[in-house]
C-alpha cells in the first residue's frame, strides 16, 4: 500500500531538481510548461467580408504587408483568404493577360468564391507545437485563433518561426 505524500512533497513542480519521472505527454504538468498560441498570436487582425472583391483583398494585403485575412460575416468566421488564393484565382483565369485585365477580373470576383472554407482554427491555450503541426499537416500558413466562437487573433508560420528562433513577436 502506498504511503501518502505530504503537501510539500506532492506540490513539487517543474522547478524541483530532484530525480523523478518525466511528465507523460499530454499530462497537466507537461501542458502548463509549454508555450501557448496565446503567447505568440497577433491580436490585431485585419478581417474582410465575404462579399468584398478580390481587388480589395489585394490592396489591403499589399499595403498592410499581410498574407492571410480572416473572412467574416456578421462577426462569424467563415474562412480565410490568402495570397495563395489570390494568386491561384489570377493565374487560373488570366494566364497571358496584362495587369489591367487581371485587376478588372479581381474587381468582379467575390472573396467567398476563392477563400478557404471552413477555416482551420486553433484555441489560444493550444501549444505552439500543436499549431506548427496543424499548419504543416494541412499545408497552410496561418490559423485563426478562436475562443468562445469568436475570433481573438491569428497565428502564422512566421510567428511560430520567430518564437523558435528566440526573436520574439513582431510589434503590432
Amino acid at each position: 500500500m502506498a504511503t501518502p505524500k505530504s503537501t510539500s512533497e506532492a506540490s513539487a513542480g517543474p522547478a524541483s531538481s530532484g530525480p523523478g519521472p518525466e511528465p507523460s505527454p499530454g499530462s497537466t504538468r507537461d501542458r502548463r510548461a509549454l508555450p501557448r498560441v496565446r503567447d505568440v498570436m497577433r491580436r490585431k487582425v485585419v478581417t474582410i467580408s465575404a462579399s468584398e472583391r478580390l481587388s480589395t483583398v489585394e490592396d489591403i494585403m499589399t499595403l498592410g504587408h499581410v498574407r492571410h485575412m480572416p473572412v467574416v460575416q456578421a462577426g462569424r468566421l467563415l474562412g480565410v483568404v490568402s495570397e495563395r488564393d489570390l494568386l491561384r484565382a489570377s493565374l487560373s483565369t488570366l494566364a497571358g493577360h496584362g495587369d489591367d485585365e487581371r485587376r478588372a477580373f479581381l474587381h468582379v470576383v467575390e472573396i467567398a468564391q476563392v477563400m478557404s472554407s471552413p477555416a482551420v482554427v486553433i484555441g489560444p491555450e493550444a501549444s505552439i507545437e500543436q499549431a506548427a503541426l496543424m499548419m504543416a499537416e494541412k499545408k497552410i500558413g496561418c490559423l485563426p485563433v478562436v475562443e468562445d466562437e469568436g475570433l481573438i487573433g491569428m497565428v502564422t508560420e512566421t510567428d511560430v518561426l520567430r518564437f523558435v528562433a528566440g526573436v520574439g513577436p513582431e510589434p503590432e
